[in-house]
């Protein structure tokens, strides 16, 4: 805050904005934002479609999780999180970027503010009780203090996880019921976070029409125990390189950056401990090169935009 004081003392008869004086100091400012992740595009086309309607700023966590992770808002100002399940549970990315996001808030007393926030969640079939998991989660860390849940949403997306036998993508018909529906119901979201009713209240909007599934406590306990132990790994990914053309996609689309290559070279898995099985490298591979073990021959791509990108 000092630096950008500074700056302003300086510039105070300019035109210059504090995102643009921003860039010169260690201080972040930003309005409303949206922090979001995505494998596959699903939660990225969720972000963009809610930020276009709400005028929020689109943080990708990826981009700024190795970074300086702190933010500065104004009284008011609020926050998003939007990013896929994974095996029922909260990805490890945005767990580890909770603990590292700290919020402070301009010409307020920080513990006493608190900013409106909401979560929106993607999943190929079910939640389990994730949400309750990231609000545990919310509470427990630092940033906790800055932001109140007041509304929620997940959206059944089309299926991106084929990592276990008979688990494949959607059939065509079923990806394009499925973004219609969450077409819709992204819609009524944004009227929501718009409208944003008053701090304080004890239920959070949407936390009822979670689609949380069967059994939800045993897919995100036991079951989610097991994808995160056991099925969250790297170590069967390989590239055949009969297919391979050595584009690189793969490389670029890693959200970890757990592959080494690149334009004319073939992938290469670092393991890194950092992989996320989200599969985008193997969706968004042109040859279907990418092999996770056995368990994806003959199966299914799928990444948002690639129906529109075939016609």
């Amino acid at each position: 805050m000092y630096y950008l004081q500074m700056y302003e003392k300086v510039l105070i008869n300019t035109n210059i904005t504090r995102p643009y004086l921003a860039r010169f100091t260690k201080y972040q400012y930003l309005c409303h934002m949206i922090f979001y992740f995505s494998g596959t595009g699903n939660s990225k086309w969720a972000a963009k479609t809610l930020a276009s309607e709400t005028d929020d700023k689109l943080v990708s966590i990826p981009e700024v999780i190795n970074k300086d992770c702190s933010f500065t808002l104004e009284k008011g100002e609020q926050v998003g999180f939007i990013f896929p399940i994974h095996g029922w549970r909260v990805p490890s990315i945005v767990k580890e970027f909770l603990t590292k996001l700290t919020i402070k808030t301009e010409g307020g007393d920080t513990p006493l503010v608190k900013h409106y926030c909401f979560c929106l969640v993607t999943a190929g079939d079910s939640i389990g009780k994730a949400m309750e998991r990231f609000l545990q989660l919310l509470k427990s860390t630092t940033v906790g203090n800055s932001l109140s849940l007041e509304a929620v949403c997940s959206l059944i997306m089309p299926e991106s996880y084929v990592g276990l036998p008979g688990m494949d993508v959607d059939k065509k018909e079923k990806e394009l019921e499925k973004k219609e529906l969450a077409s819709k119901q992204l819609k009524e979201f944004s009227k929501i976070i718009k409208q944003r009713s008053p701090l304080g209240n004890k239920q959070i909007w949407g936390w009822e029409q979670l689609k949380r599934g069967p059994i939800p406590s045993f897919f995100s306990g036991p079951v989610g125990g097991f994808f995160e132990r056991f099925l969250i790994t790297d170590k069967p990914f390989h590239v055949d390189s009969r297919r391979c053309v050595k584009c690189g996609i793969c490389a670029n689309v890693c959200p970890v950056s757990d592959i080494k290559g690149g334009l004319g070279y073939e992938p290469e898995w670092i393991h890194n401990g950092k992989c996320l099985t989200c599969f985008s490298c193997y969706h968004h591979c042109p040859h279907h090169a990418i092999d996770f073990g056995k368990r994806t021959q003959k199966k299914g791509q799928y990444f948002y935009n690639k129906l529109s990108k075939l016609n």
